[in-house]
């Protein structure tokens, strides 16, 4: 089937008592046993596994091309159970330009555990090669990367990886299951913060991780994934399986309004750089389109040519979109990120990271033109 109708017929869960079309949430924390023990439904108790939560996984597992798929209460909990997959004096090579909260974690939570971590340009493949170490288990790899929307050639990544027997895991947040699956270019992991375009609505926090095998990394991140307790409850795994029922035509016109909008802003002369991978200008253009072909996400980085003070107030100068941090929903947003991560950050203080949403595009235009007028 297609994505369009994966997507709506995937997440189905089949009610037997009312046979509604919408599906139940199952709110119960715990199952009953038969007779001699056993579940006979599957479940023992919601921690472990639930009916929505089951369902999530199947649809996250079959639009990504992967066998397993597990659901997590955030998209850093997803991360982290990745990086407990590994053991003290592990070496994981991670992106110099990402999402930094993904880097924080392995630095300074796993860090004094004994995980080693270092980064790397990914959009170099010599030097992700030079980057490898003995002791190397995992590439975390992150394309389209946050913030400044650079893009990784995975295929390449993971097939320096195979050689040596790495792991290579790749953050598919920014792309979604609709524009890109790394499972397919050679990735062994994929994860998703499904707060953003997967929920779809800023309204759930949730996290995912795809694996291309059955194999022990995905019982181990089972394990990881019960005993850490992180899991998502089953309100939230409803709403982020209804997410999924309209995430392809949302991407469509994410992207739409992101590739018109940074076409625009590029024209603008108050715009010193525009990030966006699906204008010809961007350094991996072509790249972009093989590896997403059905459009190069919602989001776009721009840099003012303005201070980092002004870039900072022009943010709330705008009027449809609202200044706050996180991105993927149906409403537009713009951050400045320099001013969230902190002044060890290696993001340009005149840039901005804006989330497209699915408001009319004039419309957006108009209030992104009528503000960069001022400057």
């Amino acid at each position: 089937m297609k994505k369009e109708t994966l997507a709506i017929h995937s997440t189905n869960l089949i009610d037997e008592t009312a046979a509604s079309i919408a599906a139940p949430i199952f709110l119960s924390t715990t199952f009953e046993r038969s007779e001699d023990g056993t579940y006979p439904k599957g479940h023992m108790y919601a921690r472990n596994s639930s009916p929505n939560r089951d369902v999530l996984e199947k649809a996250l597992a079959e639009l990504e091309g992967g066998a397993k798929a597990f659901a997590f209460g955030s998209g850093l909990a997803a991360v982290n159970a990745v990086f407990q997959c590994l053991q003290s004096g592990d070496h994981v090579l991670m992106p110099s330009v990402g999402y930094y909260a993904s880097y924080k974690l392995a630095e300074e939570i796993l860090g004094p555990w004994g995980l080693q971590v270092s980064q790397v340009d990914m959009t170099d493949l010599e030097a992700v090669q030079m980057a490898i170490q003995s002791n190397t288990k995992l590439i975390w790899v992150e394309s389209p990367a946050n913030p400044m929307l650079s893009i990784s050639d995975i295929t390449g990544i993971c097939q320096i990886a195979s050689k040596l027997g790495i792991k290579v895991g790749v953050d598919n947040t920014l792309a979604s299951p609709i524009l890109q699956n790394p499972i397919a270019l050679g990735a062994d992991i994929v994860m998703h913060a499904s707060t953003k375009y997967i929920g779809g609505h800023s309204d759930i926090l949730g996290g995912a991780l795809i694996l291309k095998n059955d194999d022990a990394w995905a019982h181990r991140i089972q394990r990881v994934q019960i005993l850490m307790g992180a899991t998502p409850n089953p309100m939230d795994c409803y709403l982020l399986a209804r997410g999924l029922k309209t995430l392809p035509l949302r991407m469509k016109e994410h992207s739409k309004n992101a590739a018109i909008l940074a076409e625009k802003l590029e024209g603008h002369p108050a715009i010193e750089k525009v990030h966006y991978p699906g204008l010809p200008s961007h350094p991996q253009y072509h790249l972009a389109l093989t590896q997403m072909p059905l459009g190069q996400s919602g989001m776009i980085a721009i840099q003012l040519k303005a201070s980092e003070n002004a870039t900072q107030k022009f943010a709330s100068t705008l009027t449809l979109f609202q200044q706050a941090t996180s991105l993927g929903g149906v409403e537009s947003l713009i951050e400045h990120r320099k001013s969230i991560e902190g002044p060890q950050s290696n993001t340009p203080g005149n840039l901005l990271r804006l989330s497209i949403g699915l408001e009319h595009v004039d419309d957006l235009w108009d209030d992104l033109n009528a503000a960069l007028n001022k400057l």
